[in-house]
């Protein structure tokens, strides 16, 4: 690996041959993943599971991750394999099935990227659209779409070739997702919100969006007329007539929330913020400003503008709190909660304090590159209940059902040397560091199940299973 200061020194020439040689060696890199993936997906077939077990209620199922004519594969394959390569459960179990499939599906595809002529994102992406396809009909997707598929063509232009090819090679299937589509209605969130801004969509039938559109044109009209100044809180240099409807617009969807409170818009002296729903958010501010220090200020002495976070939303400035809540919400302060003082209880219901505590320290799926945060997680024991573990702060953790039975039935062994801190070891002996931060990797020998991993420096250390101890330096990682 040449250095930065090597790098630096390469004419413009040199620096695009260096390119375009991390280019080829990031395409073999992809190639070779997906031939370990296939690889780890035939050494984790259906007869490695003992039947008898596997009908035993949150046991290890097999699952078919690819498309017709693919082998079933252990359910559990998915997360080693995931985690040993740095990513979710969910993206070790994608990679394996198109690895499947373009192995045994998509033939011409899969000759085109061990060539390096077409880009692993691009098989996958073919793979991921014929799962649903025949064997027979996926086979002939991979004939119509394997030329095109080496980036001769826009991404988009490609997108629409394999959805058009798939849509050719099954049209009954094809008839029935459009019927789906049209059958499916939904008013939700989208995303998880930008910069104190988030987004709400409906798709619902013609004659419900035109009545939903002329309910909030009318209320909007209705509070222009009643409440003027709304319609003026613009930026100058945004006060125009659209930016100003637009407003009024959101307003009135809030309002359309409490049909009882848009009837009161025309009545004199109603405070918009009684008319608004009630609507609980979640917000964590950092940091104090006591007397003794005062406020912090930046590099011109002016006070910086602290940054919050939305539980769902992400961060937002104290600015903005003010001036978008502020006007608006009622506020239930909260004190910091110490999470060092939350008294253990002597049974095995986490008590809501706990959980709270939980949320704050372990915000995500406390397994190897977990991504759930919802607040509907399992606050899990990290010692079993039953084996004598506390149901005290330092011995929970969040974990999705499906990764709570990874750890309970499939070899994965977890430890909390500090509250929050948490040592993952996987049934081939690679281990994990998890907190607040994110997953890393730690650096160490790996065995094979049942053996004892080799000796390493120590520091702090904590026994697991009988037959080894992990010895980590924590300061260190």
């Amino acid at each position: 690996m040449p250095s930065t200061a090597a790098i630096a020194d390469l004419v413009e020439e040199q620096i695009l041959d260096r390119a375009a040689a991390c280019a080829d060696a990031q395409r073999r890199a992809g190639v070779e993943l997906l031939a370990l993936a296939y690889e780890w997906a035939v050494a984790h077939p259906r007869e490695r599971l003992d039947a008898e077990e596997a009908r035993r209620p949150g046991r290890e199922k097999v699952r078919c991750y690819g498309g017709d004519g693919t082998p079933e594969v252990t359910e559990f394959a998915a997360a080693t394999f995931g985690a040993r390569i740095g990513r979710t459960t969910w993206g070790g179990r994608r990679l394996i099935a198109a690895a499947l499939d373009l192995h045994l599906r998509l033939p011409l595809l899969w000759s085109r990227v061990q060539d390096l002529e077409v880009r692993d994102s691009y098989a996958i992406f073919v793979a991921d659209k014929t799962r649903q396809l025949s064997k027979a009909e996926a086979s002939w997707v991979d004939g119509e779409v394997a030329e095109a598929a080496d980036g001769r063509i826009p991404w988009t232009r490609f997108v629409s070739l394999v959805e058009g090819k798939v849509a050719a090679a099954a049209p009954a299937l094809a008839k029935e997702a459009e019927e789906r589509r049209s059958r499916a209605r939904f008013a939700r969130k989208v995303g998880t919100g930008d910069n104190g801004m988030g987004t709400f969509v409906i798709h619902a039938p013609l004659p419900v969006i035109d009545a939903v559109d002329a309910a909030v044109t009318e209320l909007a009209r209705r509070l222009r007329a009643t409440l003027p100044d709304l319609a003026n809180e613009t930026e100058p240099d945004e006060a125009d007539d659209a930016a100003s409807v637009d407003d009024l617009r959101v307003h009135a969807v809030a309002l359309l929330a409490d049909p009882t409170a848009a009837q009161r818009v025309g009545e004199d002296g109603v405070d918009l913020r009684d008319l608004l729903p009630d609507v609980t958010l979640n917000v964590h501010l950092y940091g104090g400003t006591g007397p003794a220090q005062g406020p912090d200020l930046d590099a011109h002495g002016e006070p910086l503008d602290r940054v919050a976070r939305v539980e769902g939303h992400g961060p937002v400035t104290q600015s903005w709190l003010r001036e978008v809540l502020g006007r608006f919400a009622r506020f239930v302060v909260r004190p910091v909660l110490d999470l060092a003082d939350q008294a253990p209880v002597d049974a095995y219901e986490v008590p809501a304090r706990h959980r709270r505590a939980v949320q704050l320290m372990t915000p995500a799926d406390c397994f190897p590159w977990g991504s759930c945060t919802s607040r509907d997680m399992q606050t899990d024991h990290t010692v079993p209940h039953g084996r004598g573990g506390p149901s005290a702060v330092g011995n929970y953790g969040p974990l999705t059902a499906t990764h709570q039975r990874l750890k309970t039935h499939a070899g994965w062994q977890v430890r909390q040397p500090f509250a929050g801190i948490y040592l993952w070891r996987d049934p081939y002996g690679a281990t994990y560091l998890v907190d607040h931060t994110g997953t890393r990797a730690l650096d160490r020998a790996r065995g094979r199940p049942g053996e004892s991993p080799p000796d390493a420096p120590r520091s702090r250390f904590e026994t697991y299973e009988p037959g080894w101890t992990l010895e980590v330096d924590y300061a260190a990682c």
